[in-house]
Order: C-alpha cells, then sequence, then structure tokens
C-alpha cells in the first residue's frame, strides 16, 4: 500500500468516526447534556471497536456456542424427573420461550449494537439502576457458570483417571483466561471447532439412538416405544402419586431446563466487535428457532427413546459421566467404544460453553465500566483490544470449583446448576422489560417499528408471554423443597439467592445515586434511528440454489 493510499485510509477511517459523532449530536432529543455525553460515547465506541467476529463466527455461535453439559449430562436427571414425553414438552416450551427472548434482544441490537447487551438497552430505555443491577447479576451468572462447566469436565475426566480435580480445575481454567486474552477473532476460531465438534456428536448421538431403536446394535434387540410405555411418558416423583405427581415430575423439568438454554440470547452482547451486525445478529436469531428444535428437540426425543427413565444409572452419579444417557444407551446395547468418544466430546463442549460464559461475562463487566457503573479499571484494554482486567475478574469465580475439593462434585456441580438457572430467569425477565418499555416507546412518539433496521415478529405479544412465564417460573422454582420431608437448605438459597440480589442491586442503586425511569418520551430512539441510516452496512447478495433451503448457518 503507497503511502497515499494509507493515508486515505486513514482519513477514511477518521471521517467514518467523525460522521457517526455528528449524526448522533444532531440526531438526539433534547434530553439532558449528560445524556447527549453519553450517546455520543457510546457512539465513539461503536465507530472505534475492533470488530473481529465475522458472519460464519457469530451464526456458529448461535448455532452450538451454548450447547454443553445441559444437554448431554443434565437431560439424564430430566428424564428420570419428568419421563420421556415430560422431558420433551419442558424443554419444548421453555425452547419456545427461548425464541421470544432472542428475537426481542435481537431488535434492541440491530438498532443499538454496543458492547454489554441488555446492559446498555436497559441504561437507554429503562433506569440506569436497571443496568447496573442486570449488568452485576449477569457478570455473578456468567462468572458461576465458569465453576460449572469446569467441574463438569472434572467429573467427565474421572471417566478414565482420578487425578485430584484441582489440577484439572487449574489447566483448563489457565487455558479459558489465556484464550480471552486474546483478539476476540480467537475465541470466534475457538467456539467455531468446537462448535463444529458439538454438531458432529450431536448427529453422531442421534444416528445411534435410531440405531439401537431399530435394534441394529450389537444386541439386535429393537426398542421401538417400549419405554415410553413402561414405565410411561411421564414420572410420578417424591412420592406424590398419580397426576399431581407427574405434574410436579414436568414442572420440574421445566425449571431445570433453563440451565441448558443459559447464555442462548447472548448472540449480541459482543455486538460492537460483531462485522455487520445489524444484519447478522438479526439473521442469527431467525434461525434460533430451527436450532431450538432440530440439536436439543430431536435429541431429547432420541434419549426418551433409547434410555428407560427408570433406569437407576440416571441419578446414581448425578453430574458425572455415569449420568450421561447416550453413555447409558450404549453400555445397555452393548457398544463398548461409545462412552470415550461421547465423554471425550463433552469435555470440549464444557470448556466451549465456559468460553462463552468468558466472553459474555467480560463484555458485560466492560460495559459496565463504559456506562460507569464499574470502576474504570475495567475498561482497560491491551493492544489487541481485549478488555484484559475484565478477563482477569470474571476468571477469579472459577475458584469456586475448588470446593469440589471437599464435597462431591456432583453435589456441587448441582448447586451451581441451579444458581446457574434461577440467574438466567432473572436475565430473560430483564431482557423482556427492557423490550416492551423500548416497544411502547416507540409507540409514544410515534415511531414505526418498520422504521427500525429490523423488528422481531409476534411483538409485543411474545415478549409478554415469555415475561409472565419466566415469572411464574422463577417464583415456583424451588417449589420441591417445599415438600414434606424433602427440605433442604442449599436447594432453597440455589433456587432464590438471585431474587433478593437483583432487587438489592437496583434499589441500592437507585437510592444511591436517585435515578429516574427514562421516560416513553425522552428515550433516545430517534437519535439510534438516524445513525443507523447515516451509516448504512452492506447487505450480502441473496442466496442462491440449495443455499436458499439452508436454515441453520448463513
Amino acid at each position: 500500500m503507497t503511502n497515499s493510499d494509507s493515508s486515505d485510509s486513514e482519513g477514511n477511517k477518521h471521517n467514518s468516526s467523525a460522521s457517526l459523532l455528528t449524526a448522533a449530536q444532531q440526531s438526539v432529543p433534547p434530553v439532558a447534556e449528560d445524556g447527549n455525553l453519553k450517546v455520543n460515547a457510546a457512539f465513539e465506541e461503536l465507530a472505534h471497536s475492533k470488530r473481529g467476529l465475522n458472519q460464519r463466527h457469530i451464526q456458529m455461535i448461535a448455532l452450538a456456542g451454548t450447547i454443553g453439559t445441559g444437554l448431554f449430562l443434565a437431560t439424564g436427571k430430566a428424564l428420570a424427573n419428568g419421563g420421556p414425553l415430560g422431558m420433551l414438552l419442558g424443554y419444548g416450551i421453555v425452547g419456545m420461550l427461548i425464541c421470544a427472548v432472542v428475537l426481542s434482544i435481537a431488535e434492541l441490537s440491530a438498532l443499538v449494537p454496543l458492547s454489554g447487551g441488555i446492559i446498555r438497552h436497559a441504561e437507554w430505555f429503562v433506569d440506569p439502576a436497571l443496568s447496573f443491577a442486570q449488568g452485576w447479576n449477569s457478570v455473578y451468572a456468567n462468572g458461576i457458570l465458569l465453576p460449572a462447566e469446569m467441574v463438569a469436565c472434572t467429573v467427565i475426566i474421572d471417566y478414565w483417571t482420578h487425578i485430584n480435580h484441582g489440577v484439572w480445575i487449574t489447566v483448563l481454567g489457565g487455558l479459558l483466561i489465556f484464550s480471552n486474552f486474546w483478539l476476540v477473532s480467537v475465541y470466534g476460531e475457538l467456539e467455531f471447532v468446537f462448535a463444529m465438534l458439538k454438531i458432529a456428536l450431536i448427529v453422531g448421538v442421534n444416528i445411534m439412538s435410531i440405531c439401537i431403536t431399530a435394534g441394529a446394535g450389537p444386541k439386535g434387540e429393537p426398542i421401538g416405544f417400549r419405554f415410553w410405555k413402561d414405565p410411561g411418558p411421564f414420572v410420578q416423583i417424591y412420592g406424590i402419586p398419580g397426576s399431581w405427581g407427574q405434574f410436579v415430575g414436568f414442572w420440574r423439568v421445566l425449571v431445570s431446563a433453563a440451565y441448558a438454554y443459559s447464555n442462548v440470547e447472548n448472540i449480541s452482547v459482543a455486538g460492537a466487535e460483531t462485522k455487520n451486525p445489524r444484519h447478522n445478529i438479526p439473521k442469527a436469531a431467525k434461525r434460533v428457532f430451527w436450532r431450538i428444535f432440530i440439536f436439543y428437540l430431536v435429541t431429547i426425543f432420541f434419549i426418551g427413546l433409547i434410555v428407560s427413565s427408570g433406569d437407576k444409572a440416571l441419578t446414581s452419579h448425578s453430574g458425572d459421566a455415569g449420568a450421561s444417557p447416550f453413555a447409558i444407551a450404549a453400555n445397555n446395547a452393548g457398544i463398548k467404544a461409545v462412552p470415550s468418544i461421547i465423554n471425550a466430546v463433552v469435555v470440549t463442549s464444557a470448556w466451549s460453553a465456559g468460553n462463552t460464559a468468558m466472553l459474555v461475562g467480560t463484555r458485560t463487566l466492560y460495559g459496565l465500566a463504559l456506562e460507569g457503573h464499574a470502576p474504570a479499571c475495567f475498561k482497560h484494554t491491551n493492544r489487541l483490544g481485549t478488555p484484559w482486567i475484565s478477563v482477569v475478574a470474571v476468571g477469579s469465580f472459577m475458584a469456586l470449583g475448588y470446593l469440589t475439593l471437599s464435597s462431591a462434585a456432583s453435589v456441587v456441580f448441582e448447586w451451581l446448576q441451579d444458581l446457574v438457572s434461577a440467574a438466567s430467569f432473572v436475565h430473560w425477565i430483564n431482557i423482556e422489560i427492557v423490550y416492551l418499555r423500548f416497544y411502547y416507546g416507540c409507540r409514544k412518539q410515534g415511531i414505526s417499528r418498520d422504521e427500525l433496521p429490523w423488528k422481531g415478529p409476534f411483538q409485543p405479544y411474545a415478549a409478554w408471554i415469555a415475561l409472565v412465564s419466566f415469572s411464574i417460573l422463577l417464583i415456583t422454582g424451588g417449589f420441591y423443597v417445599f415438600i414434606d420431608g424433602r427440605w433442604s437448605a442449599q436447594g432453597f438459597v440455589s433456587a432464590y439467592f438471585n431474587i433478593p440480589l437483583i432487587v438489592a442491586l437496583y434499589f441500592g442503586y437507585k437510592l444511591w445515586k436517585k435515578t429516574e425511569l427514562v421516560s416513553l418520551q425522552d428515550m433516545p430512539i430517534r437519535g439510534f434511528l438516524d445513525v443507523a441510516n447515516r451509516n448504512p452496512e452492506p447487505i450480502p447478495p441473496p442466496a442462491k440454489g440449495w443455499r436458499r433451503l439452508n436454515i441453520l448457518w448463513g
């Protein structure tokens, strides 16, 4: 490149950034001066962000980035609690509600693609106190998810060797922190590779399930729908007789399914680092339905075919390799080599899910610092543009994994799983609150949703249904501890700790900073719209031929 070319390139970059700032200054409605400064700062961040995630990265992250132990291990306990039909219905219902959440956050992020995702949107469209509360709740939730996935890795590794768990937590956790110090594109490449492995595993175990069901295994005995008839499609749990016991089992599956779907909605959390976010984020969101149907529900349907809900192996080693329904089915069918293959890929899946949690947690903490809701030191980035202090802070949560040195790893995994589920419910509820405020803000200001870069379907009905449903699930999440003889202090805290946490964070910050709700009329929606219109993104050409049938990735 010649010097003149280089100068032109730098000049174009400067002009692009300047146009973003100028548009923001001209477009923001007459709100407080401090609000104008924040909008300008937001667009300066957007103009200067390093966008290292390509379309194939964001599509693959959305496709399989959050598939981990929730699908490959936790489904064993779900089958034991709900039966094949109860498990299928539970995961299906929560999956559809998650689709509503993803459509909501994608519509917001297409207009305001900033690092931190929903915590930045809460600042503009609801209340700075909610931004503070949800931001720290998200950091906490993803911090808890890290040791949960690392503990899962260690108990799976126990299938081959019984080296002290602390060794594996240190090694795998260290690799996790090291990988997040590099460019976000490195994260994208890692997730691309691990997602391919997970997809290969899902395809492989489903083919194996078909073979076992049809009697093509070593024992040559067809199964069909035998386990749907005996023990039956539902399970009576906790000694409760009749249909009420079956309903309790089904409801337990609804609550536990949240762990499997945690972070599915976070395709937009690195919005400022995603190329063409106004095109790629909605594109990934629109495919979530098919991803959930194909990778979650089809797989769960086959689990119900090949393993009996009454199989004692489902609960005898809760949380470790023995609880994997695929490994149980392979052993029962006399297929000896498959369990090791399954467990090897599940280890990479758990590490990958932890990698995603690390990205979400660090970018959320970085976004909090940018909004002034966290110490300024968390805004510091290295020469690669990575918020390295945030990486260290979130990575420190992995020390919780060392609890397995004094308690059973499966017990610790179950505690962490319940904590993550409750935090996920709170996160999804807050997303819908922010979206509905934004939706009615558009209506109040006379802004048609047709003007938005992208508008999600079925709104606001989908958002309202998800908001009410997840609120009910959060409140009833720990119902089982109130059943006679089943009281557990650990279970109660795991199910309900997040409710007082989010309330204390919200009202504590509100009283401290004297914040107020952003009125529907004062939301800077028109300002964001004008900036988007003045800085259009290139639209890829439409798919041709067989690519038009691609419903998984672009």
